[in-house]
């Protein structure tokens, strides 16, 4: 009869065991990482992150985002240091197109440091049906994978510009050193998630200032490329005059001369000139469009980018458009203001994709914008 008492008892402790196990395991106590602070992860070995949300798979998204936030944070502050790249290398496009590309550079960092977080405790509270979840990294680990990144730029680096400095084509000289800013961009955004990763906050001296390269770029542009504009069709010297201004505005060598007519600062046979030629029609022509308040013109452009020194075509852009307004000379003035922004932007970005090395010349001429005379296409 004992032994039958006996059963019950030692089944109700053993569920009890099991019960409190569970418990303990759950966090049925709101653990202390909830507030950002961790025994089991000292701040000073690891980076954390806390996602709240309604279900545990986003939670955890939230928790990655919490930590990413940190990265980009800091990224974001140190890019003012990169705002004269940052121009350079958007010819044609908008501030919010330079914020494009500069989100694609710095993601190339944080996104690879961010492999190193991982979900180190989740917890659920019943009482709010809340779910929470802690994201870590730890920071021993991640610096050394990112010294060991940062070691490889300053070498990719060194190397593209020793050989934009003692390679006799221009070219090939803008080229390298372009290359290299733009990888030294891309070990600064590394450094600054090493400040990050970093108890310290201390990240790695470079060799050398994105700023000052940059600068070093602008200077061997304008000492290697001379870029003249011809016109030819309607209102050839205004739409000239603005791609010019347009172009020069963009921060491109165009120089007013006729370009190949005579010889360029520092001789062409020598090589150390690069003479592109910006040639093309356009046309403004009054549109018929049956609209009692508006007057309307139409307009189109057709350019080619002609390397002087091989006669080859290495670039072409054509683009066309529709303006209205209440008067005709209004609604003409408005398409040519148009024309010239779509114009130069375009050209700019077709110039700088050539001379970086980011474009391939075109195999043929694309559809032109403007008509022939005789109605087909020119």
């Amino acid at each position: 009869m004992l032994r039958t008492r006996a059963i019950p008892i030692l089944l109700l402790g053993v569920l009890a065991g099991l019960l409190t196990g569970c418990v303990r395991f759950g966090h049925s106590a709101e653990p202390s990482w909830i507030d950002g602070v961790s025994r089991d992860y000292p701040p000073d070995q690891y980076l954390l992150g806390v996602g709240q949300a309604e279900s545990r798979p986003a939670a955890d998204e939230r928790a990655y985002a919490a930590v990413a936030k940190i990265f980009k944070a800091q990224v974001n502050a140190q890019s003012r240091d990169w705002e004269s790249y940052l121009v350079l290398e958007n010819r044609g496009k908008a501030s919010a197109e330079r914020r494009v590309t500069l989100d694609q550079l710095t993601s190339v960092s944080t996104d690879k440091i961010l492999e190193n977080v991982r979900i180190m405790d989740t917890w659920f509270d019943p009482r709010s049906g809340q779910h929470y979840a802690m994201a870590g990294m730890d920071r021993a680990q991640a610096a050394t994978a990112v010294l060991e990144r940062i070691a490889e730029l300053d070498g990719i680096v060194d190397t593209q510009l020793k050989e934009s400095r003692q390679t006799e084509d221009k070219l090939a000289s803008v080229r390298n050193l372009r290359r290299a800013v733009k990888n030294l961009v891309v070990r600064e955004a590394y450094n600054a998630d090493l400040r990050v990763i970093r108890p310290t906050g201390r990240g790695v001296d470079p060799a050398y200032r994105v700023g000052e390269l940059t600068a070093e770029l602008e200077q061997l542009l304008t000492s290697s490329l001379v870029i003249g504009v011809e016109v030819a069709g309607e209102q050839t010297e205004a739409v000239r005059r603005a791609v010019i201004e347009g172009l020069v505005r963009e921060g491109l060598p165009v120089t007013a001369r006729r370009v190949g007519s005579e010889a360029a600062p520092g001789g062409v046979a020598s090589g150390k000139v690069t003479e592109l030629l910006v040639k093309g029609r356009v046309r403004l022509w009054d549109a018929d469009v049956p609209d009692p308040q508006f007057k309307y013109v139409r307009w189109c452009s057709d350019f080619v980018i002609v390397d002087i020194g091989t006669q080859r075509m290495v670039g072409a852009v054509s683009r066309g458009g529709r303006e209205g307004h209440l008067t005709g000379g209004e609604a003409a003035a408005k398409a040519l203001r148009v024309m010239q922004q779509e114009l130069t932007s375009e050209l700019a970005r077709t110039l700088a994709g050539y001379v970086y090395g980011d474009m391939e010349p075109p195999a043929n001429v694309p559809p032109a914008a403007c008509p022939r005379a005789d109605g087909q296409a020119g």
